[in-house]
């Protein structure tokens, strides 16, 4: 296909590659024609005259030679990877896929919270040796949890704490600007927001500000019941000081589905605590990604043609 309105790049998420996108773009721009390129010089070719390119990468070279270029819709929620200032300079839009994994991570993590107050880890291993034991479990309903981050993510883990009856305090770099919990602190206050939750949930971007910021002494701020779940990035957390809280009972468990270092090397001692449950940054699976990106992208194209703010705009 030449001059195609939409050029979707190679690309390859969660198993599913840009066959599966280009489908539902399709499906949603009935009157557009959009091109899946399958190799390196395609991609050229095609980014050569399209309007609009949906991808997880691009490079300054590749963009410079896209002279019709209006929007790059990158299919991830981070933008870090890619040349900003060359597409400001070049005037074209750059948007993310940030709301594509709203769903999915927010049902990880509180399915993580009632695995740790029902104890369910526990429950599989008495079954794998047939062992019939009563034990003590808590509950969720009622209980205080701290989300530090409410960005899309956070946010949307807080709106499904609302049938938990639970108290619920945030951590945000704007806590002028409010949010969808009970209280709003800024990271000056992330102490405040931890010292009383049973459940401190990291929904935060990886930044000089959050790295390392659960360390020794906010282990000693939390709870001795409390429970940390993170599915922000690993370093968010000083492995050395989770291990050390976990090993001396400081906290009653945590739900990681990113670590570090990551991947988690076979020997790591994370893997043999009781009190952990580990899963290889699968919060985000879904296999509504895609469709959910397309969604992002119509809405867009259509803003696009009549001169409108782009959804989730970057540059």
């Amino acid at each position: 296909m030449t001059d195609p309105d939409v050029v979707v790049l190679r690309q390859t998420i969660h198993g599913s590659d840009g066959t599966e996108l280009a489908a539902a773009i399709r499906e949603r721009l009935p009157d557009r024609s959009v091109a899946l390129a399958r190799t390196p010089a395609e991609e050229r070719e095609l980014l050569e005259t399209a309007r609009i390119a949906v991808g997880l990468d691009v490079d300054e070279e590749l963009l410079a030679a896209a002279e019709n270029l209006e929007l790059f819709a990158c299919v991830f929620a981070g933008t870090g990877h890619l040349p900003r200032e060359a597409f400001e300079d070049r005037g074209v839009a750059l948007t993310n896929a940030s709301g594509v994994h709203e769903p999915n991570i927010a049902e990880h993590v509180l399915g993580s919270m009632i695995t740790h107050a029902r104890q369910w880890t526990r429950a599989h291993r008495q079954q794998e040796r047939r062992e019939w034991r009563s034990y003590e479990t808590t509950e969720v309903y009622g209980s205080t949890v701290a989300v530090v981050g409410l960005g899309a993510i956070g946010s949307a883990v807080v709106d499904r704490l609302e049938p938990f009856d639970a108290d619920s305090l945030g951590v945000r770099y704007s806590p002028e600007k409010g949010g969808p919990t009970d209280e709003v602190y800024g990271f000056d206050g992330f102490h405040h927001a931890i010292a009383d939750a049973e459940y401190v949930v990291l929904a935060c971007p990886l930044t000089e500000t959050t790295r390392g910021i659960v360390d020794a002494e906010a282990f000693r701020t939390m709870r001795s019941d409390a429970v940390l779940v993170n599915i922000a990035r690993g370093p968010v957390v000083d492995t050395d000081a989770l291990v050390s809280a976990l090993r001396n009972s400081r906290i009653r468990g945590a739900a990681l589905d990113v670590t570090d270092p990551e991947p988690l090397p076979e020997d790591h001692p994370l893997w043999g605590l009781g009190n952990v449950t580990i899963t290889p940054h699968n919060a985000g699976h879904t296999p509504h990604y895609y469709e959910r990106v397309a969604d992002i992208l119509a809405e867009n194209v259509d803003r696009l043609d009549a001169g409108q703010e782009l959804e989730n705009r970057v540059v």
